[in-house]
């Protein structure tokens, strides 16, 4: 058990010991981390940081008392509601992170359901195999079965499987825009249709996708339609902290109105301290995880996102050609910053391994096995290097013994 100095040390010494325990960490700085971090330049991060720091003990848990962070935050969610075809009237909030805005989101479907459907005793959720287990989280917390779906040939939700397992029970159905392991956009459209004609809440998790789309669509992709365009979908995920290269942490979870958006809210009054409302899972929200939001765009704007945006598809097409050379599968056809591809003679973990030792830390699927990478910007300036040590661990993993998915630990 480690236990409290009796004396405090000088920041000085700290500083440089805390500099010291990172020198191990994954090298994100020099572009070999393709997953928790997005590098965004230089001129992100200095914003981030300051505007943090700026409102770094203001807490968002006190909106009379900082009508500041009020403002910004409203301002936030203002901008992602237009990007994302939102109608008048639509409303939302900032979140810790993925996670709680789904929860939130499980949550505000279920009291709907509840409310407005008559739902008494067992729910369940309804989404493909391919959903963020962000869901799974959801609803073992709130008691709710999570019924996953084998995704189509395609990689994407099978929409008539999904309405197979639906029923009178059925909170909420669930499509990714784009799903993490794969990188794809689910059918959208598909499955708007399908809630409507079954009176079913349809969530769109564009937790990696809702601040990178909108503006890749904008730079002359054929996005399709995955947001509040589609009729269908009552609420969205999106994270700030991702492809919005906002501060850690920062989420959004947005509603098609503001009615929706008032079954996510948590409202008590029952106790001596009195009424408490909070609308995420945490009471207290860092001030400096909202204003850093708020600066970030108001400081990238339209035309700064559509251009880092443009170096992360770049860098996807310069790394899909680049591995498709090597004998590498591209899984689907990925249109935003994320591509994974498998190999048909390789071991993809072996091959894992070797980058690992050469200080890349990346990510991994199992079904089926494949290299994954979650692109920022900066990808754009190194996607050589990374070309050039995929071909020497290719080769050394043809020479090695296969150890499985265990072995990228080692």
């Amino acid at each position: 058990m480690h236990k409290m100095p009796e004396k405090g040390r000088a920041w000085s010494d700290l500083r440089d010991e805390m500099i010291d325990r990172g020198s191990g960490d994954a090298k994100w700085r020099d572009g070999k981390t393709a997953v928790y971090v997005f590098n965004a330049g230089e001129d992100v991060a200095a914003v981030q940081k300051e505007a943090y720091t700026l409102y770094m003990s203001e807490n968002g848990l006190g909106p009379l008392a900082f009508p500041s962070l009020k403002q910004m935050e409203e301002e936030v969610v203002g901008m992602g509601l237009s990007l994302l075809h939102a109608p008048e009237g639509a409303h939302g909030t900032i979140t810790s992170g993925g996670t709680d805005s789904i929860t939130m989101a499980v949550k505000a479907a279920r009291d709907f359901a509840r409310a407005e459907r008559g739902l008494d005793g067992p729910a369940n959720l309804v989404a493909p195999f391919s959903a963020h287990p962000a869901f799974d989280k959801a609803a073992a917390l709130m008691d709710i079965e999570m019924r996953r779906v084998p995704v189509g040939t395609d990689l994407l939700s099978d929409v008539d499987a999904m309405a197979e397992a639906t029923d009178e029970r059925t909170i909420m159905l669930v499509g990714s825009a784009p799903s993490f392991p794969y990188g794809l956009i689910d059918h959208i459209e598909a499955l708007g249709d399908l809630a409507g004609k079954r009176n079913l809440w349809l969530h769109v998790d564009a937790c990696v996708g809702g601040y990178i789309a909108p503006f890749v669509r904008m730079n002359g992709a054929p996005i399709p339609p995955f947001d509040f365009e589609v009729v269908g979908v009552q609420s969205m995920s999106a994270d700030l902290h991702k492809y919005g290269y906002c501060a850690k942490g920062a989420s959004t979870v947005l509603f098609r109105s503001e009615d929706l958006h008032r079954y996510m809210v948590f409202d008590c009054s029952d106790w001596p301290g009195g009424r408490m409302i909070t609308p995420t899972l945490a009471g207290t929200r860092p001030g400096g995880a909202i204003s850093a939001a708020w600066a970030v765009m108001n400081f990238l704007g339209i035309e700064g996102y559509r251009h880092k945006h443009g170096l992360v598809t770049k860098a996807r097409s310069a790394v899909e050609e680049g591995v498709s050379k090597l004998g590498f599968e591209v899984l689907g056809e990925p249109q935003l910053g994320i591509v994974a591809f498998t190999h048909k003679e390789a071991d993809v973990y072996t091959v894992y391994r070797n980058m690992y030792r050469k200080g890349w830390f990346t990510s991994l699927t199992t079904d089926p096995p494949a290299l994954h990478l979650m692109l920022s910007p900066f990808h754009h300036e190194v996607v050589d290097v990374y070309l050039a040590d995929l071909q020497a661990s290719l080769a050394e993993a043809g020479s090695e013994k296969t150890e499985g998915f265990e072995a990228r630990y080692s």
